[in-house]
């Protein structure tokens, strides 16, 4: 495993003398899936909410008039009677910022570098620009996603949170700590199921079978 040797100072400074199993750099922060998906998804919002756009402001850009309903009475708008128009624009406006919103966060997030990943006996240690984050072994459940064509690992923790669904019971969801963009990934995954289950805070049951 390609391990690296120089690491910041204040990081270098918190491992102080712990073992270490792995040092990685990570290319991205976010897996290259859910990058994909935020910007997909805003390019069919996009699409989407073009269609009023064209269907709405289309002909008043073009010096003509758009003719629609309000509450039912037949109501013409143009450029020396914009006022109908006003509050439809306004919500159009708003669904268009909200589809470049969604397109430039998919677009940040997939060049988002993930920074560093520190693997050592006792805990995993990430740091990204000046900000450190440890964690203890024992605060991962063990269930891990891996893709090794996209060089991603998604590791999940014991802690999370309950999200309410509509018509459905609430449903607990757990955090994730997501390391993309990093080769041998199959390496680092064998790596840490082991200290996983070093560190497993679950008692083991013994079954006791009775004497026959």
């Amino acid at each position: 495993m390609n391990t690296i040797q120089t690491l910041p100072t204040d990081l270098r400074s918190v491992i102080g003398t712990e073992k270490i199993d792995f040092s990685i750099l990570a290319k991205r922060k976010e897996p290259l899936n859910k990058s994909l998906g935020i910007i997909g998804f805003g390019i069919i919002w996009s699409a989407f909410i073009s269609i009023f756009v064209v269907a709405f402001l289309g002909p008043i850009f073009k010096g003509e008039e758009v003719h629609f309903k309000v509450n039912d009475e037949p109501t013409t708008a143009s450029w020396d009677n914009f006022e109908p128009m006003l509050v439809p624009s306004l919500i159009i406006g708003l669904f268009v910022v909200v589809g470049i919103v969604i397109l430039c966060s998919g677009f940040y997030s997939l060049f988002q570098k993930g920074g560093y990943f520190v693997g050592t006996e006792n805990r995993l240690i990430h740091y990204r620009k000046g900000t450190i984050k440890s964690y203890d072994w024992e605060q991962f459940s063990g269930n891990m996603e891996i893709n090794s064509k996209k060089e991603d690992i998604s590791m999940e923790l014991r802690t999370g949170k309950m999200v309410s669904r509509k018509n459905k019971p609430d449903e607990y969801v757990p955090d994730i700590l997501h390391i993309s963009g990093v080769t041998n990934v199959l390496e680092i995954e064998k790596i840490c199921r082991n200290r996983i289950k070093e560190n497993d805070p679950t008692p083991t049951t013994i079954l006791n079978t009775p004497n026959l």
